[in-house]
């Protein structure tokens, strides 16, 4: 599931990933990094849909992406994810995201930036405490910093 220092999942590129180029798509890369956040949150026991059912979203505000190698068609992948910087009420975040190649040669860095919604008042919100426990828990960076309010 997870090193001391980051989460990782690993991803096979399928053909729908694929550009005219004959590598992996630009905006496929942040799906893959959505897709692994998601997945951090079920395996560290708090699945997206009970999330929801807290009225909650996560939105983004920014989201950067480098890009560093192609990746081929195939190929297997692996997405790491970490917290780099967070409020100490949980409601806004920053995670860093590094996909690397089967090689290990690291092919992207996705930076995202973002809050919680709540779902119902369609503003911004601060996690209820089972959810600010599970964040708590994820791997940060070694830079990793506090935000302030």
């Amino acid at each position: 599931m997870s090193s001391n220092t980051d989460y990782r999942k690993t991803y096979e590129v399928i053909w729908a990933d694929m550009d005219p180029n004959r590598h992996l798509r630009h905006s496929v890369y942040n799906d893959y990094a959505a897709q692994t956040r998601v997945a951090m949150f079920q395996d560290f026991g708090l699945p997206i849909k009970e999330i929801s059912e807290m009225s909650l979203g996560p939105i983004l505000f920014r989201e950067e992406t480098k890009f560093f190698k192609e990746i081929g068609l195939s190929e297997q992948i692996t997405v790491s994810c970490q917290v780099a910087t967070m409020r100490k009420d949980g409601s806004r975040w920053t995670f860093l995201h590094q996909i690397f190649k089967q090689n290990g040669d690291k092919a992207a860095q996705i930076i995202v930036e973002g809050a919680w919604l709540n779902l119902e008042k369609r503003k911004l919100a601060t996690p209820p405490k089972k959810l600010l426990d599970v964040i708590m828990q994820f791997p940060r960076t070694e830079s990793f910093e506090w935000q302030n309010q």
